[in-house]
This record gives structure tokens, C-alpha cells and sequence, in this order.
């Protein structure tokens, strides 16, 4: 799209001049009118918190109820769009289903990440499924550095808009749900995500009904007479493995946790060793917060222990925010009919806007590999496509624009194999995810790297000697050969 200077000053006046929107249609109205065909049809959005076809407060209209998960989805046709629930809302009964059915073709998938065996994207699906993954997970890696599966790098907090602008649409929504309450709303659990987005823009909705599913609040409540079909299946979500924090993590999180987090921080930290053992050492911290995309077990004892409180956070004060939630069955019972979490669409989570309204909002992202000048790459290795973008840029801005903001990109100093992943170079290949102006601090077990409003030869230094020593005499003389040192 190129836009003329005088057309360029015409949207610069109606961005200014919009009215503050109050619901999503009449922003993808505003964005259609200014934008034309960048946006596509805008698809009709429900309104998922208020009975379908309702008379009076009451529901008119009902879920069919099946009895196996193939009768479930009979009726998907060759041809559609077919969206899977995130994570441990993963609805595997109703994914393998929908693939035994050998009629169905020209299909097309899409998600984030997936727990369990993910048959769509199998060898033996393709040609009949195509699979699009907005994130990486385990189960998806083998297809897309095949081939046989796709890749989109988007933020995590623009996901929703591709669903509510009609540029991805959704003809059938595949979710897990918990059994419905006595008003008929049903929950998303531990998986809010970007799960809203696609239940509401989705033609048809097919659910899993598991009364292992905890019942969360915030964005995750829907009624049940928006959706087509019910499958009951008693089954349990799935469970993270036990994670060993090694001496590396542990001198990380020790690191960042006695170093970069203040009391009364509001945190955003994924999974993995690093963040469970920041964690570990936040024990004598005071009134710390969580407002993150994602969450798991390691806050539950620090809740406990009065430790996170939420008592100085802006955006749902005393609560913990997030917009999924991955851990062990300890954790999702920890979630169940728990007042004190909030799980939002992840529009709202990882909004840019609302992330700069905590206080000391501290963000602790990961990354594969970091050049000497702070480029980070945190999803792929090489042209390998591991992960994805996920939500670090969102947390990193973010973080970097609260006014005591602390941005954090953590990585132990080698790999398994002893390479360094503090390089002279990114692997030919490899994606950029943070920029070097948007990072701050990069942290490996020998130290802390300030790198903002750093030259790129201060940054080199600084770099260098967050290195593994076994590395740092050929990152100096890379450096040099750049004229760097």
C-alpha cells in the first residue's frame, strides 16, 4: 500500500480524530474505511458473553450434543479453515477425528502452539491437510523445516486482528471447554489466548466439553448456545515435565532476581529453567505482580507466601493477568474458580498500551543466539524454524517504555554442544525477533549486559564479556576485524 503525502496526512488526522471504539466491529469498520483493501471483509464478531438467539435474557437455542468425537465433527467439509485450541486446551480427541475422515480435502489449519501428537500435520496427512502455525511448538517443527506445514512471524498481540479483520478467516473453531455453569457459559481454562479471537469470528464451533477443564475468569467465559457441537470427554490436560534447573539457569535467575527485579514489580516470564529460577529467588521480594501471556506453576508458592500480590498493579489490581497457562495438574487446580486470576484475549494481555501501565513491569524473554551488536534471534536456528515470535517484542516495548521498565532477554552463554550464543554474526538464516534498539539487558550466568543507548562498540565489550570465557578471544578479534574494539 503507498500512500501520497496529502493522503498520508488524511490518516494521520482521522487516526487522531477516531473515536475511542468500545467494541471490535466498529474498530474494523474504522480500519476498512481508512485502509480499503488492506483489510478484507470484516467477518460478523459474536458476542460471546450474551446468549445466541436470545429471548428475554434467555437462550432460544442449543448445542447439539454428540456421543463420539467423529460424530463431532461430521459435519466440516473439504475446503475449510479449521482453528485448534491452544496448549493444554489442545482438544486432541477432536483433531485426530477430523483427520481419520478421508473424504476431507484441501483443508487448511491454524493455530499457535499445540500439545499432543498433532495428526494434521503428519506425514501421512499431507496433501489432504495444510497446516499454518502462528508459533512453533514441538510437535510442528518436523513439518514446516519440510515443508509440509507453514510458518507466519506475527506478534502474538496481532494474531486476534487477523482473525477479527478477516485477513486469516475461520470456518470452524476445534476448542476445549468446561461443563457449562447453571446460566449455560462454559470456560476456555487455562487457554484464552488467541481462542477468543477465533470463537468469534468463526462460522462453526465445535467443542470438547472435559470436566478436568478449570474454570477461569476474565475473557474466558462463553455461552453455550453459541456453540454447534458438544462432545463430552472426561480427560486430562496435558502436563509440562518435570524441568531440572541446572547450575547455569540457576545462576541466571539468581542474576535477575537479585539484581533486576525491584519489589512491587509486575512480571512477564514464560516457561523453562530460567524463569523457574528467577522465581526461586524472589522469595523475599514484596508485592510483585504478574501481568504475562503466559504463565505456570512457579508463581503458585509465591502466592502463597504473600510474595505476589499484585497490590501495586494498575490494570487488575491483586490479580494475576495472563492469556494462557501451560504446567501441572497443581496449577490448573490452582486456576479452577479462582477469582484471583484474570485470563484475557491476548489483544488485550499483550497490548502495548497496557503493558507500559505497570509499575517496574519487568519482562524476561529468551533467545537462541545474540550478536555482538544485540540483535536477538528467538525464533529459529538459522533458516530452522523453531519457535516463533510469539510475545517478546510486544513485553520488550513495553517493558522499555514503562517509565522503570526492565527488559530482559536471558540465555545461558553456551549450547549443549559448547557453541557460543553470543556470536559475531547470526546464523545465515536466522530471524531478527528484537531489534538492537529495542533491547536493554541481556543476562547469561557471567553477568549483565546494559546495552541501551550503548554504541555498538560498548555493546561488543559488554557483550564479550557476558561470553563463556572459552569463547571470548575469537568474539575480541571478530569485534576488531569490524572495527568494533
Amino acid at each position: 500500500m503507498s500512500l501520497t503525502r496529502q493522503s498520508s496526512k488524511t490518516l494521520v488526522r482521522a487516526l487522531i480524530n477516531a473515536p475511542v471504539t468500545k467494541n471490535l466491529s466498529s474498530s474494523s469498520l474504522f480500519f476498512r474505511r481508512h485502509f480499503g483493501s488492506r483489510v478484507k471483509n470484516p467477518p460478523p464478531i459474536r458476542e460471546l458473553s450474551e446468549p445466541q438467539g436470545h429471548k428475554g435474557g434467555i437462550s432460544t437455542g442449543g448445542p447439539k450434543v454428540v456421543n463420539t468425537a467423529d460424530e463431532a465433527v461430521a459435519s466440516i467439509k473439504s475446503g475449510s479453515t479449521v482453528y485448534i485450541h491452544t496448549a493444554a486446551a489442545s482438544p486432541t480427541g477432536l483433531t485426530e477425528a477430523m483427520v481419520r475422515r478421508q473424504d476431507l480435502t484441501n483443508m487448511k489449519v491454524v493455530h499457535i502452539h499445540t500439545e499432543g501428537t498433532a495428526p494434521h500435520m503428519a506425514p501421512a496427512a499431507a496433501g489432504r491437510f495444510r497446516t499454518t502455525n502462528f508459533f512453533t511448538g514441538g510437535n510442528a517443527r518436523e513439518a514446516i523445516n519440510e515443508g509440509r506445514a507453514d510458518f507466519v512471524p506475527v506478534f502474538l498481540s496481532e494474531i486476534p486482528l487477523l482473525f477479527r479483520r478477516g485477513i486469516q478467516p475461520v470456518d470452524v473453531a476445534l476448542i476445549s471447554v468446561s461443563p457449562p455453569d447453571k446460566h449455560g457459559f462454559v470456560s476456555l481454562g487455562p487457554s484464552v489466548d488467541i481462542a477468543r479471537a477465533a470463537v468469534q469470528v468463526a462460522k462453526t464451533i465445535i467443542a470438547m466439553v472435559n470436566p478436568q477443564m478449570p474454570r477461569t475468569f476474565g475473557d474466558a467465559s462463553i455461552h453455550q448456545s453459541h456453540i454447534d457441537v458438544m462432545w463430552h470427554n472426561d480427560a486430562p490436560l496435558y502436563n509440562l515435565r518435570d524441568r531440572t534447573i541446572g547450575p547455569v539457569e540457576d545462576s541466571i535467575g539468581k542474576l535477575i532476581a537479585t539484581e533486576l527485579v525491584r519489589d512491587g514489580a509486575t512480571l512477564q516470564m514464560g516457561i523453562g529453567g530460567i524463569p523457574d529460577a528467577v522465581l526461586r529467588y524472589l522469595t523475599n521480594h514484596k508485592d510483585l505482580g504478574i501481568h504475562s501471556e503466559m504463565f505456570s506453576d512457579g508463581i503458585i508458592d509465591l502466592v502463597y507466601k504473600g510474595v505476589i500480590t499484585g497490590a501495586k498493579k494498575t490494570i487488575h489490581p491483586g490479580r494475576i493477568t495472563g492469556g494462557f497457562a501451560v504446567g501441572t495438574k497443581n496449577l490448573y487446580s490452582f486456576m479452577n474458580d479462582n477469582p484471583g486470576i484474570v485470563m484475557r484475549d491476548i489483544a488485550f494481555v499483550n497490548s502495548i498500551a497496557n503493558i507500559v501501565r505497570e509499575p517496574s513491569m519487568t519482562a524476561i524473554n529468551s533467545a537462541i543466539e545474540v550478536d555482538i551488536t544485540g540483535q536477538v534471534c528467538a525464533d529459529s536456528i538459522g533458516t530452522r524454524i523453531f519457535s516463533g515470535v510469539g510475545g517478546q517484542v510486544d513485553f520488550i516495548r513495553g517493558a522499555g517504555l514503562c517509565p522503570d521498565g526492565v527488559p530482559i532477554i536471558a540465555l545461558p552463554s553456551t549450547t549443549n554442544k559448547g557453541e557460543s550464543r553470543i556470536v559475531d554474526f547470526l546464523k545465515p538464516g536466522a530471524g531478527v525477533v528484537s531489534t538492537r534498539a529495542h533491547v536493554h539487558y541481556i543476562v547469561t550466568e557471567f553477568g549483565i549486559a546494559d546495552l541501551w543507548g550503548k554504541s555498538l562498540s560498548e555493546r561488543a565489550r559488554q557483550l564479550i564479556n557476558i561470553a563463556h570465557p572459552n569463547h571470548r578471544d575469537r568474539l575480541t578479534a571478530a569485534a576488531k576485524a569490524r572495527h568494533l574494539l
